[in-house]
């Protein structure tokens, strides 16, 4: 979020002092925020708590000495990448909606070409009067962004509708905004595998490894934002599933072999983020094994390899594998990309520093089935996973023209 420009406006109403909170978090997350207050809006948070959150003079006079050369208003409205105005009033919603432009914050919104976010605030009667609702449907119609209010007791006493938005609720959605993507996943349906699975000893005990599930669920995250209709299907993790995607969890490797068989026809693209065990214990006692001096021999049968199974059964699919090695990573990454008939196989390996499992950042090397390879070096998993839809979108486009 760095270098991006949000705008607040601020309005008159006891839900402003939650305005700072939104100012706090936005500048937390790298954001510039020039804070714009209606005369209103000062009665009840004065503008030095904005100056100090947000390191930037505050906006209150359309008539005020100007301390730079530039009309304030419009130079506002230029540099913003998106405007916010939280809490909203019934008396700005329908200023904006007529076209009024009689205060620095009205007329900066009139002039401005970004996006534009209105969280309204406001009494359960205010908020359902046929006008406001009225001009909710304007605005929104001519494509302002709302964010509907939230119900409970409010500051009149009353209760139901008209609580400003959770802080959560508005800076998430500021976000989103901000790092929209292009939809050039649109139409496509991505499958996307995550995370480790379980296979039980006994009803206490399991095999697992170390998996995550963070490159997955970035994957999955990453090609929602970018039209994909995306099924993630995932081991256990402690990890909040993305919006917008339908998840399938499950916990066994087998399990994750059936959910992936039953919605791999239809998919446009397989990424098999998942690190799923490779063995299942031959038995699993009912009961606690309980602790023996001679010690414990576990016997392990192989389970069904899911990549090796999909490479057998792709026809147009375009499947991703990856490869997470502690060494000669390129020798195993290019062996499996062959023997598992995959597209790209995206190889790391784990045993470097903050690469792989567990962490947020990841390093890999990206490897083609026509030997094209491509070095990426280490980020956050998120920049990484639209770095690898990307390619993916090549071999998308290099498909589509055979």
């Amino acid at each position: 979020m760095m270098n991006k420009t949000v705008v607040l406006g601020v309005t008159g109403g006891i839900a402003a002092y939650k305005a700072c909170e939104i100012a706090s978090r936005l500048v937390k997350s790298g954001i510039e925020v020039n804070v714009i207050m209606t005369r209103s809006a000062q009665e009840f948070v004065r503008p030095l708590v904005f100056q100090s959150l947000t390191n930037r003079p505050v906006a209150t006079d359309m008539f005020k000495e100007p301390v730079t050369w530039d009309i304030e208003h419009i130079s506002l409205a230029k540099k913003a990448d998106l405007f916010l105005i939280a809490p909203a009033t019934a008396n700005i919603i329908g200023k904006i909606a007529a076209g009024i432009a009689d205060d620095m914050l009205s007329t900066t919104v009139m002039a401005t070409k970004a996006p534009v976010v209105i969280a309204p605030a406001m009494n359960t009667a205010m908020y359902n009067n046929v006008i406001v609702q009225r001009n909710i449907q304007t605005l929104s119609d001519l494509g302002y962004h709302f964010i509907s209010p939230a119900e409970g007791r409010l500051a009149c006493g009353d209760t139901g509708i008209g609580k400003l938005a959770d802080v959560d609720i508005i800076v998430e959605k500021v976000l989103e905004l901000l790092d929209q993507q292009p939809q050039d996943y649109k139409g496509k349906k991505v499958v996307v595998t995550a995370g480790p699975t379980r296979e039980a000893l006994d009803p206490v005990r399991y095999i697992s490894n170390h998996s995550s599930g963070k490159m997955g669920y970035s994957l999955a995250e990453a090609a929602v934002k970018r039209g994909a209709e995306v099924i993630l299907i995932s081991g256990p993790t402690h990890i909040k599933p993305p919006c917008g995607c339908q998840t399938i969890f499950v916990t066994t490797t087998e399990e994750m072999y059936q959910e992936v068989i039953k919605h791999y026809e239809n998919a446009d693209v397989l990424i098999k983020a998942a690190a799923p065990s490779d063995y299942t214990p031959e038995f699993v006692s009912d009961h606690k094994i309980k602790k023996n001096k001679e010690g414990l021999t576990i016997k392990l049968k192989l389970n069904k390899d899911i990549l090796k199974e999909l490479g057998r059964l792709k026809k147009k699919q375009i499947l991703v594998g990856f490869a997470a090695e502690t060494d000669n990573e390129l020798e195993y990454g290019k062996k499996k990309l062959e023997e598992k008939n995959l597209d790209m196989i995206c190889i790391n390996n784990v045993a470097q520093e903050n690469v792989g499992f567990g962490y947020d950042t990841n390093k890999i090397t990206l490897v083609k089935k026509t030997g094209e390879e491509k070095s990426l070096p280490l980020m956050s998993k998120k920049e990484l996973a639209n770095m690898i839809l990307d390619e993916i979108k090549d071999l998308l486009m290099e498909q589509d023209h055979i």
